[in-house]
């Protein structure tokens, strides 16, 4: 095959990939997939040029879960994790992300990145232990898989910390758990409904 012919399969596998895929270098958006815009409501080009900021809920969440990312990265070809990202109409929405930094010593230099919206899938995270859980369990579930602390919880949800608390009591009785940590563990290990 010719040089010439593989670069255009490579492009048109990118171009096409079936999750939005970005490149990314020092957290700017620098190429993006098609499937962006059905995933953030963005087209390729809206994407391209703006920092991956654009796509976080809040600060708190674009800090914290860079943070961690970044660490992960050093230590691991690939990092996968899953957190809220924003839409262009500024919808909160649960995606698995996915992660690989072409140099492992400077993750952020160059990396590419996959998402995949989760909230469709029934039965993620639903349960513990055969009881429902709450909407807002639900949300407070989600951040607190990401090692959010009640603090920023309440800021990234726009409640009270003693709220979140609350739900977190409720989740803690309802998994038949020890503490939060334990509580982790199950909202990591509920049923995927795959």
């Amino acid at each position: 095959m010719r040089e010439g012919a593989l670069r255009d399969y490579e492009a048109l596998a990118f171009r096409h990939a079936p999750d939005a895929t970005l490149v990314l270098a020092d957290r700017m958006i620098l190429r993006a997939s098609l499937m962006v815009e059905p995933v953030f409501g963005w087209t390729p080009r809206e994407l391209e040029g703006q920092p991956v900021r654009i796509l976080y809920p809040g600060p708190t969440d674009y800090e914290l879960i860079g943070a961690r990312a970044r660490a992960a990265m050093q230590g691991r070809a690939i990092h996968a994790d899953e957190r809220f990202m924003r839409r262009k109409d500024g919808q909160a929405v649960w995606m698995a992300g996915r992660g690989m930094a072409l140099d492992r010593d400077a993750p952020e230099r160059l990396a590419i990145w996959t998402y995949r919206p989760l909230e469709a899938e029934p039965g993620r995270g639903a349960s513990l232990a055969g009881a429902a859980l709450t909407a807002a369990e639900k949300r407070v579930a989600r951040y607190l898989v990401n090692g959010f602390t009640s603090k920023e919880i309440a800021l990234a949800l726009a409640c009270s910390p003693r709220t979140v608390e609350v739900h977190r009591a409720n989740m803690i009785r309802k998994a038949g758990v020890r503490n939060s940590s334990e509580l982790v563990g199950r909202l990591l290990a509920a049923p995927t409904g795959d």
